[in-house]
């Protein structure tokens, strides 16, 4: 038996806005342990028996954040696959893209099994003996999902009714009263979005329920550019075939329609982190019911959920509160109005305001950046650059920059010198000079960068060179 965990990372995570943004979304926040929602995901996945190889199906922009959180957890030695969507065009289109993968390198009889990046499980036990049910399922023709037995009426996720494990049907996300009907009848469970199946069952369950999505993926597949690196492959989809798919959830294009089901109904401690509500019960409460992160102080303060990074929080008088503090960005919030974060995330966007795209840190396939401060006609970042990794050899039309390196070594390309600098040197690029900055050493760099000129947005930058294929 060949097992094929796909683990599917999209979408920006718009209701646990400030922590995740478009650039950042949900499945890499850290969790209470240091790890993000991904390596959770990822280290679960490895525990399943019969593993051969994982699949991570995302976008290009969000491949390095993914093979850095894979590369960071020592104890996954698996081979590893990055399915690149060249745009979203929802879980029928990731999915299939796995599958056609899975059949191509472990054979039709590969059995996959599909999870969102996201949630959170606590009982990994009871999750491997769930998953080994639904391995049992797949390998007799069967399309598996889970179905998580509700503790309440929710009306934010989809429902599954069963009769046993026999699927009678699937449920659209409900009202309250509807929900509270749901629970009380025992026959419905929470769709945890949760799947088991042979590559040969879905490939022929596609064909006959959404033939364009299989033949348009089929064809980004063939069409693919494949590369290979230590412990891992990169198969980046083609755009003019994967863009035809059409855009549909595999709930909508096969679960709802096929006739080979079967729900399995569990209890592992399953959290979908799909608001800030969810993301709160991962915290233990006081006394008062407050679950807290960071340096808060609180004064007749009951119910709440309050979290900070960096600066302090202080509270007096509130009750039932949703309070996220980040660098460059503030939610409050009543905690019956959490899933209206996601609107507050489109009216940002739909504004232009950079705070739904980026944190003050930006993430890069070298490290990161973090704007310290700016003004008129200049701008301060802390740059860090990881072990090894180095910037394009680029060029600034608008501004100049002077780089002290604060900790680490730094090897620079500045017009036709090449340099080398440690702690407390500096070099200064004056406007359109071609330069580089690389991390030779073991640790990380880190530099102070001043820009100053007349325009200091990023895309002011003329790459000549770039070794993760950027433009």
């Amino acid at each position: 038996m060949k097992v094929v965990p796909v683990i599917i990372s999209g979408g920006a995570g718009s209701r646990l806005w400030p922590a995740s943004r478009q650039s950042h979304p949900k499945p890499f926040l850290k969790v209470a342990d240091g790890h993000s929602l991904i390596q959770h995901t990822v280290l679960r996945a490895a525990s399943i028996e019969g593993v051969v190889e994982l699949v991570a199906v995302t976008s290009r922009d969000h491949l390095f954040l993914t093979k850095d959180d894979f590369d960071q957890l020592d104890s996954v030695v698996l081979p590893r696959t990055f399915l690149l969507e060249p745009e979203g065009r929802d879980t029928a289109a990731a999915v299939a893209a796995a599958t056609i993968h899975a059949k191509a390198t472990q054979g039709p009889d590969a059995i996959l099994c599909v999870f969102p990046a996201d949630h959170m499980i606590g009982n990994l036990p009871a999750f491997l003996n769930v998953m080994g049910r639904a391995i049992d399922h797949a390998k007799q023709g069967r399309i598996a999902t889970l179905g998580i037995n509700p503790t309440r009426p929710d009306t934010a996720f989809g429902y599954i009714e069963a009769d046993g494990e026999k699927v009678v049907r699937f449920v659209e996300k409900p009202d309250i009263e509807t929900a509270r009907a749901y629970l009380a009848s025992k026959r419905f469970f929470w769709n945890a979005g949760i799947f088991c199946f042979s590559a040969q069952t879905m490939l022929t369950e596609m064909a006959l329920h959404c033939p364009a999505v299989i033949e348009a993926v089929s064809r980004s597949y063939e069409n693919a550019r494949f590369s290979e690196g230590e412990g891992f492959a990169k198969i980046e989809l083609a755009p003019e075939h994967f863009g035809s798919a059409p855009r549909i959830s595999l709930d909508h294009a096969v679960m709802e329609k096929a006739g080979n089901l079967a729900v399995i109904p569990c209890d592992m401690d399953w959290n979908d982190i799909g608001s800030w509500n969810a993301m709160a019960e991962l915290v233990a409460p006081d006394e008062n019911g407050n679950r807290i992160r960071g340096d808060i102080h609180m004064i007749g303060t009951a119910g709440s959920y309050i979290t900070s990074d960096r600066r302090v929080i202080g509270t007096v008088g509130v009750n039932d509160l949703i309070i996220v503090d980040s660098p460059d960005a503030l939610l409050v919030a009543s905690r019956d109005r959490v899933q209206d974060v996601k609107k507050l995330f489109e009216s940002l966007k739909a504004s232009g305001h950079g705070a739904h795209l980026l944190h003050s840190t930006v993430h890069r396939p070298w490290g990161t950046y973090t704007v310290l401060e700016e003004g008129e006609r200049f701008k301060i970042k802390r740059i860090e650059v990881k072990p090894g990794r180095r910037l394009s050899l680029q060029m600034h039309y608008h501004r100049s920059e002077h780089w002290v390196v604060v900790s680490g070594s730094a090897k620079i390309v500045n017009g036709d010198q090449e340099l080398f600098l440690a702690t407390n040197e500096s070099t200064y690029i004056p406007c359109g000079r071609k330069h580089r900055l690389e991390n030779p050493g073991r640790i990380d760099l880190v530099i102070i960068e001043v820009q100053s000129g007349d325009y200091l947005g990023e895309d002011d930058i003329v790459r000549f060179d770039d070794v993760y294929g950027r433009a």
